[in-house]
């Protein structure tokens, strides 16, 4: 254990310190949760009048745009009810106050949620909770009052019963509709499969077990049954979209040491025993695209050490992408928590293992006001220059042809730029405008050289608006799919000064 600590110790000692020298990454993972359950992030009341909703979702994505963030993870599907027009399931409370009711005037929240996200170039995650149904009360045609042997009650709350077979295919079939009918770019789950233990009160599926329980030990069947579905809308999603990621958000520990010699140097409660969910697992597998696992624990906690998690989330990620999952809620809330740093440095660690593409906070309300700085610390250092999206190379998509500059003139609101690529197939979703000094060699690996990213558009141009009249710059251009995935790089623009005019050099021979 000893030389296990000193190891970690070493390792974070070392590259922390040179990480001051290197490059902010050029693509890193930048997310926000909103959660829609019990109004926690948005809307920020039920009932709120559609403008007012609207208007709310707009200031959020604003907000966390400015902080750098380029991927929002938002609740869609909070308690088996819908904040998008269901066949399936009723109306979200949370959006009108009664279950089942739609907006009034009608509008479809999970149309506009990405209409304005894509809008501004973010990814949009679709969380759905799988298993939790009621909360409180439900609509009449909620799907506990039409199958209610599907259900267990468990802490004043129904849960589905995930041994049930009708069960994972009616959370796959309203998963599937969801990717089939909307532009989400991801669906996520998050920590929630087998409802987290309450002492002295036992999950009642004993009538599953006994009719579906396949001769296993009951532990391990939940576990299968959480399995299976979890390969079953991974195996939907890329049947339907591959380009569409499916992403896991779990609790921090997948198995204690004490448990499990391939386990974390924890002593909390953990998914693989708890839970039910073997992630690691379904990461080995490539059943899943990323993990995001929370680490809402400060350094040094004595039964879940922030920095032994990242150092073995780090090594467990069998080549599909880890972010971390960050407590924002946190900040303040006791003597760690309250020391402006802690979360500044957990971010800093993250930078240091290349095995990590990236952070997600949690949650979105949890940054208003500020908290000790952090919008600050997001704004001008972290996050202080843009970052593409990691890559998922198991994801086939081809990248778009690469652009070219078609001219190029000054006016009183800045450089007024054009390029054209010849793109047919749609594969162009974004690009990227790259800005170096004259005098500079041209380092498209450099997201301080990231002028812009800009939506496709029919006649693609953008005013550079920080240009300064008689300096020489040389411009760069490349084409991105969704995945943002770029084309080669344009022929460079250059210019050159010719008397007291500027020219504009668009091809180098």
């Amino acid at each position: 254990m000893l030389k296990y600590l000193l190891g970690v110790a070493l390792l974070l000692t070392g590259i922390f310190g040179r990480a001051k020298a290197q490059l902010p990454p050029k693509r890193e993972f930048r997310a926000v949760w909103i959660a829609t359950v019990e109004n926690i992030d948005w809307p920020s009341r039920k009932g709120l009048p559609v403008e007012t909703q609207k208007q709310e979702f707009i200031n959020l994505l604003d907000k966390h745009q400015r902080n750098g963030m380029n991927a929002v993870i938002v609740q869609i599907r909070p308690a088996a009810d819908a904040f998008y027009d269901s066949p399936f399931e009723p109306w979200s409370e949370y959006l009108s106050g009664v279950q089942g009711q739609a907006p009034n005037p009608y509008y479809d929240p999970l149309r506009f949620m990405l209409e304005e996200t894509h809008k501004r170039g973010m990814e949009f995650h679709a969380w759905f909770n799988p298993y939790r149904a009621v909360i409180r009360n439900a609509s009449a045609n909620h799907i506990s009052r039409m199958r209610p042997q599907w259900f267990v009650n468990f802490d004043g709350k129904k849960y589905f019963d995930p041994g049930i077979p009708e069960v994972r295919e009616y959370v796959t079939q309203i998963i599937r509709d969801v990717v089939r009918r909307y532009d989400i770019d991801a669906v996520h789950f998050d920590d929630y499969f087998y409802p987290y233990p309450v002492p002295g009160r036992e999950f009642g599926d004993n009538n599953s077990y006994r009719q579906y329980g396949r001769n296993m030990m009951k532990d391990d069947w939940r576990r299968w049954n959480v399995d299976t579905i979890i390969q079953m809308v991974s195996k939907m999603i890329k049947e339907e979209k591959p380009w569409v990621k499916f992403g896991i958000s779990p609790f921090g520990i997948w198995r204690n040491k004490n448990k499990d010699l391939d386990g974390s140097y924890t002593t909390g409660l953990s998914n693989y025993d708890d839970l039910y969910a073997d992630v690691r697992k379904w990461l080995q597998n490539g059943w899943i695209d990323y993990v995001a696992p929370q680490l809402y624990w400060e350094r040094g906690h004595r039964v879940a050490n922030y920095e032994l998690l990242l150092n073995w989330w780090a090594q467990h990620g069998y080549g599909r992408n880890v972010y971390i999952g960050h407590g924002v809620y946190r900040l303040r809330s006791n003597a760690a928590w309250s020391m402006p740093n802690e979360l500044p440095v957990q971010i800093t660690e993250v930078r240091t293992l290349n095995t990590i593409q990236g952070s997600a906070f949690y949650s979105a309300k949890s940054f208003n006001g500020n908290p000790l700085g952090i919008e600050d610390s997001l704004r001008n250092h972290f996050y202080r220059y843009p970052a593409l999206r990691p890559a998922m190379p198991w994801i086939k998509l081809p990248t778009p042809f690469p652009p070219y500059f078609t001219d190029a003139f000054e006016r009183a609101d800045g450089l007024h730029l054009h390029w054209a690529d010849d793109d047919t197939s749609g594969r162009t979703q974004q690009y990227v405008i790259y800005r170096f000094n004259a005098s500079e060699s041209i380092n498209l690996n450099d997201p301080g050289k990231i002028l812009a990213i800009v939506q496709q558009m029919p006649d693609p141009q953008f005013i550079d608006a920080s240009y300064v009249k008689g300096t020489l710059y040389t411009y760069v251009v490349t084409a991105m799919n969704r995945l943002q995935m770029e084309s080669w790089a344009s022929d460079p623009l250059y210019m050159r000064q010719s008397g007291r005019r500027t020219q504009f050099i668009f091809d180098p021979e």
